[in-house]
């Protein structure tokens, strides 16, 4: 998932904000390999549950894939060996600090993007205000 992001954030540095010379094709021929993936991890997921991987096309009911994924998002696997396997191993330290830290990021990043414009604006009206009281 991040490198898609940093290829659509490359891709639309490239392309400027042009809509209509096929910028939206190359960010739709973009996404076909990330949509890939998200089945093939979608179907481990459901052997995970012991589940069929034919179960992810459940997912494409409007309503209901929605609470499948849920279900399949917070529900836990099976704690024994099943018919697809053993269960995976269990996440090393990294990784959970990794999601630890990953929404605080999340949340100074839009934190940042708020402040800094605002912080700017805050300090171009004070020097404005700064030379209007010295003349």
């Amino acid at each position: 998932y991040l490198l898609f992001a940093v290829l659509v954030g490359l891709v639309t540095a490239l392309l400027g904000p042009r809509t209509g010379d096929g910028a939206s094709a190359m960010m739709g021929l973009l996404g076909i390999p990330l949509a890939v993936l998200w089945i093939f991890w979608a179907i481990q997921r459901a052997h995970d549950l012991d589940r069929s991987g034919w179960q992810v096309l459940l997912m494409l009911i409007p309503v209901l894939g929605a609470i499948w994924g849920f279900i399949w998002l917070f529900g836990r696997g099976t704690p024994h060996a099943n018919r697809y396997g053993p269960p995976p191993p269990p996440n090393p330290l990294g990784v959970k600090i990794l999601g630890m830290v990953l929404p605080a990021i999340f949340v100074i990043g839009i934190v940042a993007a708020i402040a800094l414009p605002a912080y700017s604006d805050y300090t171009k009206r004070a020097q404005a205000a700064q030379s209007a009281a010295a003349k």
